[in-house]
């Protein structure tokens, strides 16, 4: 295989739309690997989907520990004394349940743990713990709540696993009705969505400080978790509906929910029935956590999650999103891929993703789960940049090849017009009826021996002739086949259909007579002899198309009414007329232009005789009836008679047919002399 073939089936093989498969392969490669960028944009896709109007709770208020606490108690850390007093003045309000989020791991500088440890006693708070990685004091002292864990699953494989976990003293975390861990686990952005409502530390298990208030609230003991092999399946509070949570033991917090806020130094409203939860949001001391709805307290965020357990409302990513996510990529890239071979194929791959953009948020409204199309859109939005690149580069290249092949012998609006539409071109040889013209000089010798040596010369007036005449065919929707020495080939009726082709053709040739007048003038006045010029025009079915090899091919054609038109032209010059036509084109023009029969006639080469004839832009009806008459008397063998019509009608048709009929007179006068015996009417051709 040369190096031009290789070069062609490469770019055919990258301009293949089936290359998009390659592009994809690359694309669930990054899918699997799940890089950052990959994650990100997922994660951020969730918050789209989650994120809706705020919702106001009805059941749970935030304490907020402020700068108006600060001015009211005075520096922070308070002592406990000051802790125990906002919890009574809580339930003094009517609260049904505390939780603290702050951490008390040290004593009280100023002692007065005892009187907090007195207040938890008499009423119901929930405190905090969190996770660390060193480990500061025994855990076996540290509080947890029970945990009974069912299934044939390792909890070590799946749950959060944590060196330590940091408690509040000894007295305060038994004097506590609940203590749960407050720590989150923020994805990979930073911002935390969803919360481990259970976690490990040296086999013991640690529920989330959300999942102990409601535990609390509900009046259970323990918890009951199930981890199967495929990890954690749900967790359970004996009174309370099971909780789904993922593999994790995690759980989506709804980032829409909006929490009445009471001020600590300020006067507490009525809290009758209400789950309060009190955190700190003095500038300093607490930092904001990030959340899908903007940063949010520590003691805020909890309010959430507690939220979304107590309403049920927690999403859920099913096993089976992972399959449906891979399998709807490769649907989505086969019907890519097809669906761009279609006319519209904008239309349908805009609705294509416009019904798989919705199908998430259809899962979501309707069965809270989490669906992600994130990747799976940007990769079949890649991939039909891909294939719409390479069909623009293919159309591209399509056009270019267009005009190479037809800029040289095409007007630029056919070629502009062929490019828009490349599906009217049909190569490779189709049977098409055209308009052929072929033109030639006439009294080239004088003009070749009127330069001598001089072949530049010769060359360049040829060259301005060739110009002149190759101009009126373009610009009259022919087609340029060849220049053959002095020679030109010209049709109609490809590669664009032309419906009056033999009309344009005829057109065209008036043109370039025309033309070739005004060029005689310009170059006799150089002192360069004048041209002449016979065109012979033929309309016949033939076969166009690309001819040629696979090295060099033209767009030509081929046909027994090509080599007519040619053997046309050949007549003009013994008929003595300019322009020679064949029947058909005779037949196509007649109710435009006068057509003169001139002959009956056998070509050289062809035993089957063709009618031939001319063509007059005037008419003369008188002389058109005289003419028949003697081409009757002609073809009868009435040649005396034939005669005498000949030399009255050289004085009609304004001169323009008198050598045609000095031709025909000299014919006949040879017959006279020498009768043919087998005479038919038909004339046979001894040249071209």
């Amino acid at each position: 295989m040369d190096q031009k073939s290789l070069s062609h089936n490469l770019t055919k093989i990258l301009l293949s739309p089936w290359m998009a498969v390659f592009t994809f392969a690359i694309l669930l490669m990054v899918k699997m690997q799940d890089p950052f960028l990959v994650e990100t944009a997922r994660l951020k896709y969730y918050d789209y989907i989650m994120l809706d109007e705020s919702t106001q709770s009805e059941q749970i208020v935030v304490v907020n520990i402020g700068e108006k606490a600060i001015e009211t108690y005075g520096q922070w850390p308070f002592p406990r004394e000051v802790h125990a007093e906002i919890i009574e003045g809580l339930y003094g309000r009517g609260a049904a349940l505390v939780g603290s989020t702050i951490l008390m791991p040290e004593s009280d500088r100023l002692g007065t743990d005892g009187v907090l440890q007195n207040t938890l006693s008499q009423y119901p708070v929930i405190l905090s713990q969190t996770v660390s990685n060193q480990c500061s004091r025994d855990s076996s002292s540290i509080r947890r709540t029970g945990v009974a864990v069912i299934g044939d699953g390792r909890a070590t494989d799946y749950l959060p696993q944590y060196p330590c976990v940091l408690s509040n003293i000894d007295i305060l975390q038994t004097a506590a009705v609940g203590v749960g861990v407050t720590s989150t686990l923020p994805e990979t952005d930073g911002v935390v969505r969803r919360v481990p409502l259970l976690a490990q530390s040296s086999d013991e298990y640690y529920p989330a400080f959300a999942l102990e208030m409601l535990r609390v609230a509900a009046g259970d003991p323990s918890y009951q978790a199930k981890i199967n092999q495929t990890g954690v399946e749900a967790l359970r509070i004996p009174s309370f509906e099971t909780i789904k949570t993922d593999e994790y033991g995690r759980v989506f917090i709804n980032p829409n929910y909006r929490f009445s806020s009471v001020e600590i130094g300020e006067p507490i409203p009525d809290l009758t029935g209400k789950i309060v939860i009190l955190g700190v949001t003095a500038a300093g001391v607490a930092n904001p956590v990030a959340t899908p709805a903007g940063a949010q307290y520590p003691h805020v965020l909890q309010a959430s999650i507690l939220e979304t357990l107590i309403n049920g409302d927690s999403v859920s990513i099913p096993n089976w999103s992972v399959i449906a996510d891979l399998a709807a990529l490769l649907i989505l890239v086969l019907s890519l891929i097809v669906l761009s071979r279609s006319k519209y194929s904008l239309i349908y791959i805009a609705i294509l993703l416009g019904v798989y953009f919705y199908l998430p948020i259809y899962l979501f409204a309707q069965n809270n789960i989490l669906f992600d199309v994130s990747f799976n859109i940007f990769a079949i939005t890649l991939i039909y940049m891909h294939i719409y690149t390479v069909k623009y580069i293919s159309e591209y290249l399509q056009k270019q090849q267009i005009k190479k092949q037809f800029g040289t012998y095409l007007s630029p609006d056919l070629v502009a017009q062929l490019q828009r539409q490349p599906e009217l071109l049909q190569l490779g040889g189709t049977e098409q009826e055209l308009t052929i013209m072929f033109t030639d000089v006439r009294g080239f010798t004088t003009i070749s021996e009127h330069y001598g040596k001089d072949v530049q010369g010769l060359t360049k007036i040829m060259n301005r002739y060739m110009t002149t005449m190759t101009k009126a065919i373009l610009e009259n929707k022919g087609t340029l086949d060849k220049y053959i020495g002095d020679a030109q080939m010209a049709f109609w009726n490809a590669p664009l259909d032309d419906r009056q082709h033999a009309l344009h053709a005829v057109q065209t040739a008036f043109v370039m007579l025309k033309d070739l007048k005004e060029f005689n003038d310009e170059i006799t006045r150089e002192g360069i002899p004048a041209f002449g010029m016979g065109l012979g025009i033929n309309t016949d079915t033939v076969v166009v198309g690309n001819m040629g090899s696979d090295q060099r091919f033209d767009y030509t054609c081929l046909g027994d009414g090509v080599n007519l038109a040619s053997r046309l032209e050949g007549q003009s010059k013994p008929y003595g007329v300019k322009i020679v036509i064949g029947p058909k084109t005779a037949e196509y023009i007649q109710d435009c232009y006068q057509v003169i029969e001139l002959d009956l006639i056998a070509v050289k080469g062809k035993t089957e005789p063709t009618r031939i004839f001319t063509v007059l832009e005037k008419n003369d009806m008188v002389s058109e009836t005289q003419h028949k008459k003697f081409l009757e008397l002609y073809r009868q063998g009435s040649f005396a008679v034939a005669k005498r019509f000949a030399i009255s009608l050289r004085t009609g048709w304004n001169g323009e047919l008198d050598a045609y009929y000095e031709m025909m007179i000299e014919r006949i006068n040879s017959m006279k002399k020498n009768p043919p015996t087998d005479w038919d009417g038909i004339y046979r051709a001894q040249a071209k």
